[in-house]
């Protein structure tokens, strides 16, 4: 099979997404997405290495989307839907409820995600978190 590659298996992670996700990468979004995170954590604090990171990456997120499609495990938890909540409604724990975790995940709702520390740990973890929820599914 050269070449071809089984979408349903492999695709993850979404370009359009990415690409969403990057209108705000001047602080790190879509390589918190593509699971690299200290990457993600250098441009947060220099937006986006001053913005011509940010800029090199609008050609690097085909890249980014190819490897983290290997990287990570397909499954019933679906990474786009889990970044959507995370980044949105993070601090609500939302994202945690979404993938079963529900004691961190009413914890985060009554404690502001653990006082941000727990939203930051999950920007960091959230790609492998699902990829071992997926693994074990299967």
């Amino acid at each position: 099979m050269s070449g071809y590659r089984d979408a349903t298996q492999h695709d993850t992670h979404s370009k359009v997404l990415g690409y969403l996700l990057w209108i705000f990468g001047f602080l790190g979004a879509h390589r918190f997405y593509y699971g690299k995170p200290v990457t993600g954590t250098i441009w947060f604090f220099t937006f986006g290495l001053l913005g011509i990171g940010w800029l090199i990456d609008l050609f690097l997120i085909p890249s980014m989307d190819r490897e983290a499609d290997l990287r990570f495990t397909a499954g019933s938890t679906d990474y786009n839907v889990a970044w959507i909540l995370l980044t949105f409604l993070g601090v609500f724990g939302v994202h945690r409820m979404y993938m079963g975790k529900w004691i961190t995940g009413i914890l985060y709702l009554l404690t502001g995600g653990f006082f941000l520390i727990g939203v930051l740990y999950d920007f960091w973890t959230l790609n492998d978190q699902i990829s071992i929820e997926n693994a074990d599914r299967r």
